[in-house]
């Protein structure tokens, strides 16, 4: 069959998503996973952008070894120059140069002529060969662009050395037979079109990411690119699990395949997830919370007798399974730090620890402690952040005919107590304004978000809260039984975050790309 190849822009363009900023370590544990996970190529960021995001793709590059790591830039001798600074330590670097090409990018964008896109990309494309062997371009917006001009603009780039043309649907306007088409016409009218990758990047708009990237393949596509989750610009983008499933579920149909561990494709989504905040929808294909779920009757009855009446795919092929061993109060060291292998995360003797203090403490207060429970407790703090401040006790007073209450003491790094009482409209604004006392920060809370990590009157609460202050925006976690705690444990590692950020240069807004 023939092999699709995987290209990860979950760290570039995923991370584009309103709301979400990663931080270098969050880049890298990603990026560690997804190479786990088997991708072929991973876009790891846009150096040129701020010198943090040069930072983090640097980083990327010197911690992935089995993955090709890519860069993305602008079609600038200083862009190119930011991106060979950041993939030097790279086993396999590849840089990602774009240009748009459409005739609306063209006019309002760029206020270029036809002919002075393809002189700057074909001058840009020659530069950046100097410096690399593997160079993808991108005609951004290629999907509204003629289909003349595309072709000439694909001759162009094998012309002047690039190794892979992408054709990105940059807003999501295509339908699956456009798409498709364009891939068919530059397949039989590109001289050269067989010495290089052809490449489909698609935006999910209209909600045919998916399916526009799957008519990419039928049509001689040799890469697709995507996020995981389908994260990304507006409405985000192909999900990298929709195709890899799609195309191992349909192999008759597809005849490709791609070298992606589909094992690992439940695990990299819920820490996707985690660390970026976007909660996935329980409807999601493949990794939502109700892709194997069967409430119907009619339906229960069929898979009790046969799975397949209605499950076309099993749980298990991306990595779900029932838990083999149940943890409560009584459960030992050995015993946790198996259930922590079985579930992918080996930990030194000192993270451990603290992640065994934990459980030890949740355990106490559920009688058992499931899957779901543990990597809970160990994502919340799976990037650890400096504590400049830790949540030391919570009280909260609370009456339906009375003003709430909070009062919030908290220990600095220093080892300083702090205390600080407050009131608030509800339980949570007042442990809020607490903190903001007691922290001196002044804050604006954007975005606040409570979910279910299992199911019962014990079950544990996520709660995700995203701060902004000037510049800086940045996302906090906490977990708990108690959703009060919960809340104050994630604004005060928002707080922890911004405190750190601060410390680091900001992203340059205007530089990003749509592509």
């Amino acid at each position: 069959m023939r092999k699709i190849y995987i290209f990860d822009t979950t760290l570039r363009d995923g991370e584009q998503s309103p709301g979400v900023n990663l931080n270098m370590q969050e880049k890298v544990e990603i990026a560690l996973q997804l190479e786990k996970l088997g991708v072929d190529r991973i876009e790891a960021g846009f150096p040129a952008a701020s010198p943090g995001d040069l930072a983090s793709v640097s980083a990327v590059a010197r911690t992935v070894k089995n993955a090709t790591i890519v860069g993305l830039s602008r079609s600038r001798v200083q862009d190119i120059d930011a991106a060979r600074e950041a993939l030097k330590d790279a086993q396999d670097p590849c840089l990602h140069l774009f240009l748009a090409s459409s005739p609306i990018h063209r006019k309002y964008k760029l206020k270029m002529e036809k002919h002075q896109v393809l002189e700057t990309a074909e001058a840009a494309i020659r530069y950046a060969k100097k410096y690399f062997d593997k160079i993808e371009f991108s005609p951004e917006d290629a999907g509204r662009t003629e289909l003349d001009f595309l072709c000439e603009v694909t001759e162009m780039a094998i012309r002047a050395g690039a190794t892979v043309v992408n054709i990105p649907d940059t807003v999501g306007y295509m339908t699956p037979y456009e798409f498709g088409n364009i891939f068919k016409t530059l397949k039989e009218n590109v001289p050269g079109i067989e010495k290089i990758q052809l490449s489909a990047h698609c935006h999910d708009d209209l909600g045919m990411a998916t399916a526009n990237a799957l008519a990419a393949i039928l049509n001689g596509a040799d890469q697709i690119e995507g996020t995981i989750n389908g994260i990304g610009e507006r409405a985000g983008n192909t999900a990298i699990e929709e195709v890899a499933l799609a195309l191992e579920t349909r192999q008759e149909f597809y005849q490709a395949k791609t070298s992606l561990t589909l094992s690992e494709i439940a695990r990299t989504s819920r820490l996707v997830s985690k660390l970026t905040g976007m909660v996935v929808p329980g409807n999601k294909a493949i990794v939502g919370a109700n892709a194997f779920a069967h409430e119907s009757g009619i339906h229960q009855d069929g898979m009790l007798k046969e799975k397949t009446t209605y499950e076309i795919m099993s749980p298990e092929t991306i990595g779900l399974k029932e838990s083999k061993l149940t943890l409560g109060k009584l459960s030992g060291r050995h015993a946790f730090r198996e259930k922590l292998v079985d579930l992918g995360y080996n930990l030194n003797d000192e993270q451990l620890n603290a992640a065994f203090a934990k459980f030890k403490d949740l355990a106490d207060k559920k009688k058992n402690v499931t899957d779901d429970d543990i990597l809970a407790l160990i994502e919340e703090k799976l990037i650890e952040t400096p504590e400049v401040f830790s949540l030391e006790t919570i009280q909260v007073s609370y009456g339906n005919q009375s003003t709430p209450t909070a009062t919030i003491r908290l220990k600095t790094i220093e080892g300083e107590t702090l205390e600080e009482v407050a009131l608030g409209n509800g339980s949570v604004d007042a442990i809020l304004n607490a903190i903001d006392k007691a922290t001196k920060e002044e804050v604006e809370l954007e975005d606040y978000s409570i979910q279910s990590v299992t199911q019962g009157k014990d079950a544990l609460g996520e709660v995700h809260v995203v701060l902004n202050q000037g510049d800086y925006s940045v996302q906090g976690r906490g977990v708990s039984t108690d959703i009060l705690e919960a809340s104050a444990r994630a604004y005060v590692d928002a707080i922890n975050r911004l405190i750190e950020k601060r410390k680091s240069p900001a992203r340059s807004r205007d530089n990003v790309s749509l592509i």
